[in-house]
């Protein structure tokens, strides 16, 4: 079965650009596998007191005894990502996957290195579905020995970054990740190693200056073995600080970012792309969403149009709206809740049964597909983009405006546009959020075209829906009798007319059809200024 004819040999970085085993460029587009072999109590909709993988493995042996624990994991694995996981993820049109590692979960804790190779086949199966359907793999050390981030994301033991603490935690990681690469220094659909997952948030960050130095021996070790897979290098504090990297360690190396907490607009990643420019290396957004799809319809555009391979957190969680796959809850969840809070413990059978149902949910059978969040991501039909997400080529390419403003809101500053944001009741846009929350666009935020302004919209259409008519509705705001001219592709594809100065939705007259791959929509206001708050566009 052929999913992605991109997906093609060893990946290796060569210049700013990543390209497949034919020589040819590719940008990575993929999810990550949050909360498969390193759960994570949000993602379980669990408090702190279940916050990470050895708090809720001990809730688990506490509500049902060891021996039915030991069988919960072993499904819980088996399930949470299966075939039927990956094949979806191709068929919807991504590339590559990032598979984040528990150390723990792999390997006994202490030396000398002692592998659980039964966990190890986990790994080897889920790269051999990857191969079956043509997707990249990204091997992710979420959680080092000892923790790299000191928080629950790693599973650390007493909220420390003792990695960084005891180097015997360094020995066995630079001894894990020589083992990873020796089993898999011949499996090119492994697309390259990220090293260490967000390592040590600001206020652990005396011990910035040993980032550098860990990860040119792990390199050391890795290349021992292994001369053949890219790696990839995060930055400090939830790797948004590439302060660290002070020195360029491989030549087959790409580095990577989160974004969660910040604008999507240029500005927001300039030093990324300032380092790039510097290293001559690719970049990677190798994790960010858990947000809302207008905020995806954004930034996701943000990271194709500066040629930056990108990530999606996470596939499957459970009673979500921002993930493709939504585990239903099970009924009576909420009694392992109230336990974690000091509440009552359920007794034996209530509990096994709330975690049996559980287990039948993960699979992606049962969970609540939403194809929304995936069509944000791709800006695919059926998606609203909202007017502010034009895109980010710069002018004369994604905009032209005939004067700037000279007022300052803190929002796409770079792209000169910043009249183009107008708003009431608020001095500049918020777009901050804390994992695990969304942002909610303020209704009076849109896009201002003075007469002759133009404004550029890029989506993509599958093969399959190239059979189909499509529709576009925009909801805009004309003043005295004012009109949009539409354009699809560089051709006329209708005008707008409205009455009246208030906001309303147009509907194009006519449907119109289009061929796989990306094209363009170009709004120009025409004779009088325009507002355009978001366009939507959708198969019949």
């Amino acid at each position: 079965m052929e999913h992605n004819r991109e997906v093609r040999g060893f990946l290796k970085a060569s210049g700013k650009k990543v390209i497949n085993g034919e020589g040819k460029e590719i940008l990575l587009r993929g999810v990550g596998f949050g909360s498969w072999l390193l759960p994570e109590g949000y993602m379980w909709r669990f408090p702190d007191q279940g916050d990470r993988p050895r708090r809720i493995e001990r809730l688990i042996v506490d509500l049902i005894g060891e021996a039915k624990a030991a069988d919960f994991w072993e499904l819980y694995y088996d399930r949470h990502t299966a075939e039927a996981d990956i094949q979806k993820i191709a068929l919807e049109g991504f590339n590559s996957v990032r598979v984040p590692i528990n150390a723990r979960f792999l390997i006994e804790e202490g030396e000398p290195l002692q592998v659980k190779e039964g966990r190890m086949q986990l790994i080897d199966r889920v790269i051999e579905w990857c191969r079956k359907y043509s997707l990249y793999v990204i091997l992710d050390l979420h959680g080092a020995p000892g923790g790299q981030t000191g928080t629950n994301i790693d599973d650390s033991e007493n909220d420390k970054p003792e990695l960084f603490m005891d180097e015997r935690n360094k020995r066995l990681t630079v001894s894990l990740w020589r083992l990873l690469a020796d089993r898999y220094k011949d499996e090119w659909i492994v697309a390259g190693y990220d090293l260490l997952n967000e390592p040590l948030p600001e206020w652990f960050s005396a011990y910035n200056g040993e980032v550098m130095p860990l990860y040119k021996e792990i390199v050391d070790a890795i290349r021992e073995v292994d001369d053949h897979h890219m790696i990839i290098l995060e930055g400090a504090h939830w790797a948004t600080d590439w302060s660290i990297f002070d020195e360029k360690i491989d030549d087959n190396l790409m580095l990577q970012f989160h974004k969660y907490w910040n604008n999507p607009d240029t500005e927001s990643i300039q030093l990324f792309l300032d380092k790039r420019e510097e290293w001559n290396v690719p970049i990677f957004m190798g994790e960010g969403g858990e947000n809302n799809c207008d905020w995806f319809a954004g930034v996701f555009r943000l990271y194709e149009d500066h040629d930056i391979s990108w990530n999606f957190w996470t596939w499957k969680k459970m009673g979500c709206t921002n993930s493709p796959c939504s585990v239903i809850m099970p009924e009576g969840w909420q009694l392992l809740i109230d336990y974690l809070e000091g509440g009552a413990k359920p007794d034996a059978n209530s509990a096994e049964r709330i975690l049996r149902e559980y287990l039948d949910n993960l699979l992606i059978e049962r969970c609540l597909y939403r194809p929304e969040v995936v069509n944000a991501l791709f800006r695919r039909p059926p998606v609203r983009i909202p007017a502010i997400f034009y895109g980010y080529k710069g002018a004369g390419t994604s905009f032209s405006i005939g004067e700037k403003s000279v007022k300052n809101i803190g929002f796409r500053v770079n792209d000169g546009t910043d009249i183009r944001f107008v708003e009431s009741e608020r001095e500049k846009p918020n777009f901050q959020h804390m994992k695990g929350e969304e942002w909610e666009p303020d209704e009076l935020m849109y896009v201002q075209l003075a007469s002759n302004d133009w404004a550029a919209y890029e989506f993509t259409v599958s093969s399959f829906q190239s059979l189909f008519d499509f529709t576009l509705d925009i909801h805009l705001r004309a003043e005295d009798y004012g009109s949009l001219h539409i354009y699809l592709n560089g051709a006329l594809l209708g005008t707008s007319e409205t009455e009246g100065n208030g906001w309303q939705t147009f509907r194009l007259p006519r449907k119109f059809q289009v061929k796989e791959g990306s094209h363009r929509l170009v709004l120009t206001a025409a004779g009088f200024p325009a507002a355009i708050q978001w366009l939507r566009i959708a198969p019949v």
